[in-house]
């Protein structure tokens, strides 16, 4: 008896408070309004001590949804496909050392988390991973990582550029950095901007609101402490402040975000309420004219818990209030300064103190309506709006080109075929019959069906007529640029079939077998000099790919030529700037710089020594070939 008892207390932890309807203000524990309790993993679940950001993915391929939770050792994500019964799949662990603060944002199927932790830099996950845990839970490794900056407080991504935008380094004052993670795994920085103060957090928009001055431009809306800033940084070589504004009884100006039209920004004061003795205060700004922002009005809410994250869905925002839980606003008449607190579901029951303690973060954009609660000390609430919808969305579908991947497949999702499928409730989830092509429909046009879904089960479906086209040229690899000396006792080096030899080769997405033309053609006696070799091939498609490199033909080295050229050597190659030669067999006598163009960029004579040191600083980056007593060539990078 003891024994299976003993076996049912380990089990608790893990099972999750079942579907917990609000009845009577209160979901078992929880205070709430409006909002039942689908599942809630404890702390100890996650095997952490302390949760902080929270943020989610919903699977393309199938709709699955997902959980991802920042805690003090690492990030974890939870399938909560299932609301009722989520699944903890794993943990990737902290880059670094363990953190308070941790953040996480998606593009393209990938996460990417920072951290406060030293030397964290920024981590990236391949969350298509999730789709194949076999034995969850399991510690995950990340699959690309940037270390341009050590910690970072928060990131924020646009996806419609790819782009993220780390904020709170130790860098450009703490303002953005911008780095290209259009292919996640290859994260590249492209600068950053020094903002006034430092940036707390941000939101990066591709701007479409009233002020026709910005349209299409890429906005990020800064929170930097003291004052908000609103900068241009749609030309990352030249970002611009377009403009602050500051208000009243500023505590520390921590995060907002944009009203759906951009025209209102809802900002999140995070310790005013202690500095202040204010209820949970929220300030509200109309940006109509980017330029000349101005203060619209405040709200005050019910208890005199700290704001943190908030969130717009449709005409609604969604807040973390720290130990009053989560606080949902009616915002559908925020410009006639007016907004209602409608609902909430308290994570932290003890008290709505203003302390930092409860719920961290909130995501609100599944499209089931699921919506996760990061709480600091209890872990991962999922909760739901218990409203009763019956009205169906209204789906409504646009014709796609679909593009064939590397792979040889695509993947069509909702969002590639709806033309602005709408719902009362702001959430739609998407379903598209049938939506992964390969090859043998390239050239083809099939009908498929999008389904739009919203929260309460209601559905809306419509027709749209997808293309399926291959525009990827072949892969062709070429070779490093190099030299190579004229045949024995000849003038000339004739040139491989660089083909033939395997040398050079190229596969095809959806081409079995591609043919590779070479020019100059195999057996082309090429003279002394240097000399472009350029390849071409060419799929089914009739998409063409093309490679080539630059190989420069230099002087047969006779046996005291070749004993002079192995006794040399170039230190340090690559170089940013001087480049030390050394001779072991005899002395340096002349030494000629050339390009490879095969222009002369300079010329030593009249030397007699074993070591010398010359300066490429002024040199653009490149290959160079050195010359040294006009009978031995080595070949240098410039950095």
């Amino acid at each position: 008896m003891m024994k299976n008892l003993f076996s049912l207390l380990l089990l608790i932890p893990f099972i999750s408070i079942s579907q917990t309807p609000c009845t009577g203000g209160m979901a078992g524990s929880y205070p709430c309004n409006g909002y039942d309790l689908q599942s809630h993993l404890d702390l100890t679940v996650l095997d952490a001590s302390s949760g902080n950001d929270s943020w989610g993915w919903t699977d393309p391929l199938d709709g699955k949804e997902y959980a991802i939770m920042g805690v003090r050792n690492g990030t974890v994500f939870v399938d909560i496909s299932d609301p009722v019964n989520p699944i903890y799949l794993g943990k990737l662990p902290t880059h670094s050392g363990n953190s308070t603060w941790r953040d996480i944002k998606v593009y393209n199927n990938h996460a990417f988390v920072v951290s406060e932790a030293n030397n964290h830099g920024m981590q990236v996950f391949d969350l298509t991973r999730l789709r194949s845990v076999a034995n969850p839970p399991v510690s995950f490794t990340e699959d690309a990582h940037f270390n341009g900056f050590g910690s970072a407080h928060n990131i924020v991504i646009n996806e419609d550029t790819g782009y993220a935008y780390p904020v709170g380094t130790s860098s450009f004052n703490g303002g953005p950095w911008f780095i290209n993670i259009q292919n996640p795994l290859n994260p590249v920085s492209e600068g950053g901007y020094s903002m006034d103060d430092y940036s707390h957090d941000a939101q990066v928009i591709t701007y479409n609101g009233p002020d026709g001055d910005y349209t299409g431009r890429e906005i990020l809306i800064g929170s930097n402490e003291t004052e908000v800033v609103i900068v241009d940084v749609t030309d990352k070589a030249n970002p611009v402040n377009i403009s602050s504004i500051s208000y009243t009884n500023v505590g520390y100006t921590h995060q907002g975000w944009f009203t759906e039209d951009q025209r209102y920004f809802i900002l999140g004061d995070e310790v005013d309420e202690l500095d202040f003795g204010f209820n949970t205060r929220t300030v509200i700004f109309d940006f109509d004219d980017l330029d000349n922002p101005q203060f619209h009005f405040e709200y005050y809410g019910a208890t005199e818990a700290i704001d943190h994250n908030g969130y717009v869905v449709g005409d609604k925002y969604f807040i973390a209030n720290y130990r009053a839980g989560m606080r949902v606003f009616d915002i559908s008449d925020i410009a006639n300064q007016n907004i209602n607190e409608i609902g909430y579901f308290d994570s932290y029951p003890n008290n709505n103190n203003a302390n930092f303690d409860g719920a961290w973060s909130v995501f609100p954009y599944f499209g089931s309506g699921n919506i996760v609660i990061s709480d600091i000390n209890r872990g991962l609430f999922i909760v739901k709006s218990n409203e009763i919808d019956t009205t169906d969305p209204v789906a409504v579908c646009q014709d796609y080109t679909a593009k064939i991947a590397q792979n040889g497949q695509v993947i069509v999702s909702g969002s590639n075929i709806d033309g602005g499928s709408s719902d009362d409730s702001g959430f739609i989830s998407y379903t598209v019959t049938p939506n992964v092509f390969d090859c043998s429909d390239i050239g083809s046009t099939i009908s498929v069906t999008l389904t739009v879904t919203d929260p309460s089960g209601n559905s809306d479906s419509c027709t749209a007529d997808v293309t399926i086209v291959d525009n990827l040229g072949p892969l062709l690899e070429c070779l490093d640029n190099q030299s190579q000396e004229v045949d024995a006792g000849q003038t000339f080096y004739t040139l491989p079939d660089y083909v033939a030899n395997g040398d050079i080769t190229a596969v095809d997405n959806c081409t079995a077998s591609v043919t590779i033309s070479q020019d100059p053609i195999p057996g082309t006696q090429l003279t002394e000099g240097p000399h472009t070799i350029t390849f071409e091939t060419m799929d089914d498609e009739g998409n063409i790919s093309s490679c080539s490199f630059d190989l420069t033909v230099v002087p047969e080295l006779g046996i005291e030529d070749s004993y002079f050229s192995k006794g040399i050597s170039i230190f340090p190659n690559p170089s940013k700037g001087a480049l030390t030669i050394t001779s072991k067999s005899e002395n340096i006598t002349s030494i000629t710089i050339i390009d490879i163009t095969g222009k002369r960029l300079h010329e030593i004579n009249n030397l007699d020594v074993t070591q010398t040191t010359i300066d490429i600083s002024t040199f653009s980056r490149g290959i160079y070939f050195i010359n040294l007593n006009g009978k031995a060539t080595k070949k240098v990078i410039k950095q």
